[in-house]
């Protein structure tokens, strides 16, 4: 009789050590909701280490990109990617995919001071130069109208 009721308090005690490791599903997030950004906010230089993006606010939804890239090698030496164009804002992130590439698309999503980027696609699938991506959190450096630069 006593192990029958021990061996009955065991399987409780292991059924409700189970239901309180068993995660309680928590209903979904809310999607993330897109902030328009005004030209004030956009327009600017923004740095991450020595790559930089430069972008002017053009009006319907569109932004004029340039983006210049840096990874320097071991032996010091630049390995560079250049990059221009439009891209089309939505809200608070803007789609941009340089001319005559296929394969590349650079995500920028603006925050507060910064911009964040993905890249989707590879170093040579967007014309850049080995290990040079622009994946990355850039910090705004310069607000207003940037100056553009022609390609090195």
């Amino acid at each position: 009789m006593k192990r029958a009721f021990f061996l009955i308090l065991c399987v409780v005690a292991s059924g409700l050590s189970n239901a309180a490791q068993t995660p309680v599903a928590t209903p979904p997030k809310p999607p993330a909701r897109h902030e328009v950004v005004t030209a004030a906010q956009a327009n600017g230089v923004y740095r991450y280490y020595q790559s930089e993006f430069r972008i002017l606010a053009l009006g319907h939804n569109k932004l004029k990109v340039q983006f210049d890239g840096i990874y320097m090698t071991v032996s010091r030496s630049p390995n560079m990617g250049y990059a221009s164009g439009e891209a089309i804002i939505d809200g608070n992130i803007a789609t941009f995919k340089p001319a005559d590439t296929e394969g590349c698309e650079i995500t920028l999503v603006f925050l507060p001071g910064k911009l964040k980027v993905v890249q989707e696609g590879s170093d040579a699938d967007c014309g850049f130069g080995h290990n040079v991506y622009a994946t990355g959190t850039y910090r705004k450096i310069r607000s207003g109208k940037p100056k553009f630069e022609s390609p090195p």
